[in-house]
Parts: structure tokens; sequence; C-alpha cells
């Protein structure tokens, strides 16, 4: 062999993630259809119990992960390629956790000021 890759190596590479994508697609259609039929069922018992979900929570967590991440990865880009498109790997994870950090502030801040009001 002078160094030439074999044909079905390259097949079976190209193939795998398209078969992940696929499966994992697969696998959420049916856990949203088999968890709506639950839910459906839940609410002919009359047993369904919505689920409270923290948005306010979520975007701080979320927002300090990415935050962290993200400064990370732009760091380290940088030391490494310096200014190049490589470094948007790092600033476009910085830059959402930014983001969810400012919707947090701004809605516990809104949230504060109209439970003043009220």
């Amino acid at each position: 062999m002078s160094g030439q890759p074999v044909a079905a190596a390259q097949i079976i590479i190209a193939v795998v993630p398209i078969v992940g994508i696929l499966m994992a697609g697969v696998l959420i259609f049916f856990y949203l259809f088999w968890r709506n039929k639950q839910i459906i069922c839940q609410i002919q018992t009359k047993t369904y119990i919505p689920i409270k979900f923290n948005l306010s929570g979520f975007c701080l967590i979320s927002g300090i992960l990415l935050l962290m991440i993200g400064s990370v990865l732009t760091a380290l880009f940088s030391v490494i390629d310096g200014v190049s498109y490589v470094l948007l790997g790092g600033l476009v994870p910085l830059s959402c956790g930014i983001g969810l950090l400012a919707y947090y502030f701004i809605s516990s801040r809104a949230g504060k000021e109209k439970a003043k009001d009220d």
C-alpha cells in the first residue's frame, strides 16, 4: 500500500455518522410518540400533573456552563491558531452563554420590578 486509503474504509467512515443520526432521529421520534400517548392516557384518566419547568434556572445553569466552555475554547484556539475561523468554535458557545446570562438577569430584574409594583 502506498498510503492510499482503502475505498471500503472511506465508505464506512462516511456511512457511520449518517446511520447514527438516523438512529437518533428514530429514537427521538418514538420517545415523543410514546410520551404523547402516555400524556393523553393520563389526561383521560385525570391523573395528569403538568411538569413545571424553571426557565430562569435553566438559563442560569446553561449560561454559566456555556460561558465557561466558550471562554476556555476561545483562549485555547486563539493560542493555538491565532485569529482565524477556528476561533468561532469557542466564540459561538461563549456568545450563547453571554446571551443566556443576559436573559436571566433581565428577566429576574423584570420579575422583581413586577413584584414591587404589585
